[in-house]
């Protein structure tokens, strides 16, 4: 990997590609959406602020906790176009998810500690699911798999569980405000 020197203050897409680990057409689409800027030089080519490498960072992060892009370039504004944001703000920042991503860790471990058991689907086919669930009792709660699914409290402001088919299991979505919580507990 190629050392960037410390009075370099601008990158090229390859540099910041290189450095990143993300490949250019990602950065190209990150700066598509929005979630990301260069400025042109007078050759139409891409320059990229070094505060741009801890931003495609954060991002790459905060996908593969399953955090939607629309979310991502929400939090992203928040932060200082001027400068390089600073400990404060990543710590910030950050901490406006903590709720979302409890709730998805011990979704996970929902998940993991009750595949194999009954998970609410209503087919009463295995043994234990007409022990678990008699008479499909978790139907009258709503389609699928009701004990590993989310239901959010929130309307759908762009929270990352509201509505269904969206990270989070997807649940149904009540008027009153409130965390997001699992469907049978």
């Amino acid at each position: 990997m190629t050392r960037l020197e410390f009075r370099v203050h601008e990158l090229t897409v390859g540099q910041l590609a290189e450095r990143s680990g993300v490949a250019v057409s990602a950065l190209h689409f990150y700066e598509s959406k929005g979630l990301i800027s260069s400025r042109r030089t007078a050759g139409n080519q891409r320059r990229f602020t070094r505060d741009t490498l801890r931003r495609v960072s954060f991002i790459k992060i905060s996908q593969r906790v399953g955090i939607p892009l629309a979310e991502i370039k929400k939090a992203l504004a928040t932060l200082p176009e001027e400068r390089t944001p600073t400990v404060d703000d990543w710590a910030r920042l950050s901490e406006t998810w903590r709720a979302d991503l409890d709730t998805r860790i011990a979704q996970l471990e929902r998940l993991r500690d009750d595949l194999t058991d009954c998970i609410g689907c209503g087919c009463l086919s295995i043994n234990k699911c007409a022990l678990a669930n008699p008479y499909d009792e978790l139907g009258d709660q709503g389609p699928g798999p009701r004990r590993l699914m989310v239901e959010c409290a929130r309307p759908d402001d762009g929270d990352p569980c509201a509505g269904s088919g969206k990270a989070g299991g997807g649940g149904t979505v009540a008027a009153d405000a409130g965390p997001c919580v699992p469907a049978d507990r």
